[in-house]
């Protein structure tokens, strides 16, 4: 017997097209009415939303046991998160691909960061000559992916700094790109930017530290940028468990921090690329996709392009389909038209995952 349901809508198969109703058969959507019954869901349809940047197997201390890393996927599948960009995990998640309850899942293998430049316990560590080698290894890893860490605080000067030079850099990212991968970094600081930007980056984490003098480079590139905004609001609490040891670094992270929602906008305003990302894992919760799409919106992006941050425009970068004939059944079923008022992101009516009602 066939799965069958109605998609009562209307179905937004992208910011602007509408459709009034749509059918899921056997996991697939059709816009054609199949023959037979079906159960009705009712209510604005869209695609699964994306995180473009969680860490499912990481917890505050490195890599979490396989229970924790299942409920982790499962906080962002409730949340309405169907597609994980996942931006670094020393935990082996392979397993989830073979979960029909769980999100899809796309990697970037391990952080990969300078020795004892980072967090211990979530990167390989190594040094700017053996960075290039380590890249592709990891580009092997993952799903299209690499995750560097481009700047972290610097003990001896005490205040963020680059961990690269761009004469490791250029070389990294090229052999990435050989393997079929794409590069993001880690990058709160303004100093790491040029460089990471003209050896051939393509995307920027966080991206606290643009300027008016980065942002144009970025935008010659295309680079686009995961702006992780709840992430940053832990920035204040960051900043006062290190002011006694390094002022400087909490005085230049409660900085950027002020400007957060300056610096979103200008990037936006200027044709940046801009993806919806949580940074859940570590220590921050799974399953906020809808706070971090509202804080876009409180950034200063229209809701439609807040919204799109984490719909039609974050599937196609990552390669990964919408809606459309024949697509993965792969959608949430709202209570009102999130175009309009991005809070019913907030509660599904329905999680639709691979055709079932979960």
């Amino acid at each position: 017997m066939r799965n069958v349901l109605h998609l009562r809508g209307p179905v937004l198969l992208g910011p602007e097209q509408v459709v009034g109703q749509a059918w899921v058969v056997d996991g697939r959507l059709t816009l054609e009415r199949p023959s037979g019954d079906a159960a009705v869901l009712e209510g604005w349809v869209v695609p699964g939303l994306v995180d473009a940047h969680c860490h499912v197997g990481l917890g505050p201390h490195g890599e979490v046991d396989r229970d924790t890393a299942e409920q982790q996927a499962l906080a962002d599948r409730d949340g309405g998160t169907l597609l994980l960009r996942d931006a670094g995990s020393p935990a082996d998640t392979r397993w989830v691909d073979d979960r029909d309850d769980l999100p899809v899942v796309v990697r970037a293998g391990r952080h990969v960061a300078r020795t004892r430049r980072y967090l211990k316990g979530f990167a390989e560590e190594v040094e700017p000559d053996g960075l290039a080698e380590e890249v592709r290894r990891q580009a092997r890893r993952g799903d299209g992916w690499v995750k560097l860490v481009g700047d972290w605080i610097d003990r001896d000067t005490g205040d963020l700094a680059p961990c690269w030079p761009i004469e490791a850099l250029r070389p990294a990212i090229a052999a990435a790109h050989e393997e079929g991968a794409r590069v993001t970094a880690h990058c709160f600081a303004e100093s790491s930017l040029a460089d990471l930007v003209e050896a051939g980056i393509d995307c920027i984490e966080h991206a606290t530290g643009l300027t008016e003098d980065t942002l144009p480079l970025l935008v010659d590139r295309r680079v686009a940028i995961v702006p992780t905004l709840i992430n940053i609001e832990t920035f204040p609490g960051i900043a006062a468990a290190g002011e006694a040891k390094f002022p400087a670094y909490a005085a230049h992270i409660r900085a950027l921090h002020a400007r957060r929602h300056q610096t979103v906008r200008s990037a936006y305003d200027a044709g940046l690329p801009v993806y919806a990302g949580t940074d859940a894992g570590g220590s921050l919760a799974h399953g906020r996709i809808a706070d971090e799409v509202l804080a876009l919106a409180e950034a200063g992006l229209p809701p439609v392009a807040a919204l799109d941050a984490a719909c039609w425009s974050a599937r196609s970068w990552l390669r990964r389909p919408s809606l459309g004939e024949g697509a993965p059944a792969d959608l949430l079923v709202l209570d009102g038209d999130p175009r309009e008022d991005l809070r019913v992101l907030q509660g599904p009516r329905a999680v639709v995952l691979r055709g079932v009602v979960r």
